[in-house]
């Protein structure tokens, strides 16, 4: 007798299974095309990625229409460990993104961002140095203040203080505001070197357009404005994909009890219904 669920199954993880080719095909391209390091950075993991959901369908497609059980009970013990790694992970990323935002500048289009508004845990990640170099490089190798410099190109002061400027344009690529630097340009700043300032970017601010602000507190408090506003996008998506994996788990079971019924029904009678 034909089961249903067996067949839902079966149909899902192909469709997982269809889906982890172009995923394996795209980590094996960045490892072997990309140019720079940014680029190459998530191509184990894409790969990774790709692997397991090929190896997961495949083993919940056989476990299903084979009506292999063992391989069936290994496919549900693996999804119900997915479902709790996402679950974690969704609860986690809403709790280290519940804190920071830019500060609005009055007559300014642009927010100002400060490192010490956002969780303990970001701002560990940024502050580590040998993390922070990767993520400079990255930020400099993707020109995010050159754009921003061909954009406004003489573009008068007054014009480009009413610009809406994203988070990492603000903070990497411009001195702040406490700094009262000389505009010339939106990448060049003449430095007041008469007064003194409380802020430490103000020192840190260089012209050179490999420089800027890109070792400031304020690059860094950019970036994980940038990191909370995508993880809160993702926690959105994970929410989504674990019904949905609760659903096809749900269903599992019931394939995974029709196996076991049948295997019972071929032990008395000797045969499969």
């Amino acid at each position: 007798m034909a089961r249903c669920s067996n067949n839902l199954v079966g149909i899902l993880n192909f469709l997982v299974f269809l889906l982890s080719i172009p995923i394996l095909a795209g980590g094996i391209w960045l490892s072997q095309k990309g140019s720079t390091e940014c680029e190459r950075f998530l191509d184990k993991p894409v790969i990774a990625l790709g692997v397991f959901l090929m190896v997961v369908a495949i083993a919940g497609l056989i476990g299903s229409c084979c009506r292999v059980t063992w391989l069936l009970w290994v496919y549900l013990f693996v999804m119900f460990l997915l479902i709790l790694l996402v679950f974690c992970i969704t609860v986690f990323a809403f709790v280290v993104t519940n804190k920071g935002a830019g500060e609005a500048i009055e007559g300014k289009g642009y927010k100002e961002y400060k490192l010490g508004d956002y969780s303990t845990w970001l701002q560990k990640r940024v502050e580590n140095g040998k993390n922070w170099n990767k993520i400079r490089s990255c930020l400099v190798e993707s020109k995010v203040c050159s754009k921003l410099e061909a954009k406004f190109v003489n573009v008068p002061v007054n014009s480009f203080y009413k610009e809406h400027l994203t988070a990492l344009q603000s903070g990497c690529c411009k001195p702040s505001d406490e700094c009262g630097f000389e505009y010339v340009n939106p990448i060049t700043w003449n430095k007041n070197t008469t007064g003194t300032h409380n802020n430490p970017d103000c020192q840190t601010w260089d012209n050179a357009k490999e420089k800027l602000c890109f070792d400031c507190q304020s690059c860094k408090a950019g970036l994980l404005d940038n990191v909370k506003s995508a993880w809160k996008k993702v926690a959105i998506v994970n929410i989504i994909f674990l019904v949905f994996l609760i659903i096809v788990y749900s269903v599992g079971c019931c394939a995974f009890r029709n196996n076991k019924r049948d295997d019972s029904y071929t032990r008395t009678y000797g045969y499969k219904p």
